[in-house]
């Protein structure tokens, strides 16, 4: 009576994670930095902008967004990477999503195909990677094809080497810059090879930016400013945002689809029926935020004071590296489970093993193995005092 595919989904990190720790009494208070939930005090204009539209929680939302809060989104994307006015059409290139974990993956719904003769379809993903991209492509039938990102390869898949016959069959290519969980940033060459790699052998770049405002020095270079500079042309490509980690909101569940107009109708039409849509109130409240720069900004100051903090208390130690985006430190442990059992122990931190984000490859090998995910998403003082537990475990 069930779908057989879900059993071959691999566990889920954080049940996992419990079982590991389980039995073993915390040696200080509970500290979670496991999770990438955002601890900063959300921006006071989505509870005035709720507040304000009040009333329209009665109505049943479009679920194509409003005008507003897709010009608002137009507007941010041409602000944010420098497009041109005429590139980004509010109506056909952008479409509004309960969270961008739904529209992650229902893309693989949307684009995969079901009916084709032949081998399976196949997905790739960087390894490590977010959990969604493997559900997506094990429960729409799809073979994954995990792709090392490690330090050897400045921890993005390294294009050239991945097999032409992958390519040929790929429907689907999971890529997200900055990297969750390493931090790194795809540059212009690299989005360049990936783009033409899309066209050339006809696969969909799902392109998940979620953490674009969130840097340390540079602004990342999306997807869509690649295809700015060629002309406007879309073909093939998406980009996934939310507001999630930009405005410290992940209980708002707002973000948004744009790019290839031709996917985005089908992608609208798939939403139709299996979709939720985002709350009229909520609506009224992205909107604001995407028209608001300065509070993300600020967002950002706080992330990049944090790895200041991470870096007095680890220096070269460990693998530390100041990470180019996001808000995670991926740092190298050896034994990455023996490593997050002692730091829960000795210090009541909650962190997470690399391995429980990576899948093993046919070799055994495990590209996050030898490394912990650690969580900058609480105030200053707390990040401190947690970083410097960690690192007293870590040296012991």
């Amino acid at each position: 009576m069930f779908n057989a595919r879900l059993d071959q989904l691999p566990a889920y990190p954080f049940p996992r994670l419990a079982t590991l720790l389980d039995g073993i009494e915390p040696g200080q208070p509970p500290l979670v930095m496991s999770i990438g939930e955002p601890q900063h005090e959300p921006p006071a204009m989505i509870t005035e902008a709720m507040v304000k539209h009040a009333s329209l929680w009665h109505k049943y939302p479009p679920g194509a967004g409003t005008p507003e809060l897709r010009d608002a989104i137009k507007n941010w994307l041409d602000r944010r990477y420098n497009l041109p006015k005429d590139m980004i059409d509010r109506d056909d290139h952008v479409l509004p999503v309960a969270g961008t974990r739904e529209a992650l993956y229902l893309i693989a719904t949307t684009v995969i195909p079901q009916d084709q003769p032949g081998p399976k379809p196949k997905v790739l993903l960087p390894n490590p990677f977010y959990q969604v991209y493997c559900g997506a492509a094990v429960l729409n039938d799809a073979e994954m094809v995990p792709l090392a990102a490690g330090p050897e390869n400045g921890f993005l898949p390294d294009l050239d080497q991945i097999d032409a016959k992958d390519l040929d069959a790929c429907a689907l290519f999971f890529l997200c810059s900055p990297a969750n969980p390493q931090g790194a940033i795809a540059s212009r060459a690299y989005l360049e090879q990936i783009i033409a790699l899309a066209r050339k052998h006809d696969f969909v770049l799902a392109m998940d930016e979620c953490y674009a405002d969130i840097y340390d020095s540079t602004a990342p270079t999306g997807a869509l400013e690649i295809c700015a500079a060629q002309g406007g042309n879309m073909d093939n490509i998406l980009v996934f945002h939310s507001l999630s980690k930009r405005s410290s909101a992940p209980g708002l569940r707002s973000g948004f689809v744009a790019g290839d107009a031709k996917i985005v109708k089908r992608f609208t039409a798939l939403r139709s029926y299996c979709s939720a849509t985002i709350p009229m109130p909520v609506m009224a409240a992205s909107t604001a935020l995407w028209n608001d720069d300065a509070h993300a900004e600020a967002n950002r100051d706080i992330y990049r004071a944090k790895i200041d903090i991470a870096e007095e208390v680890f220096g070269n130690r460990f693998g530390f590296y100041r990470p180019p985006g996001g808000f995670f430190l991926w740092l190298d442990v050896g034994d990455d489970e023996a490593a997050t059992r002692k730091i829960w122990k000795e210090t009541g931190v909650k962190v997470i093993p690399g391995s429980y984000l990576s899948l093993t490859d046919a070799k055994g090998n495990n590209p996050g193995k030898q490394f912990i995910r650690i969580a900058l998403v609480h105030d200053l003082e707390t990040a401190r005092e947690g970083l410097t537990r960690i690192a007293k475990a870590l040296e012991s």
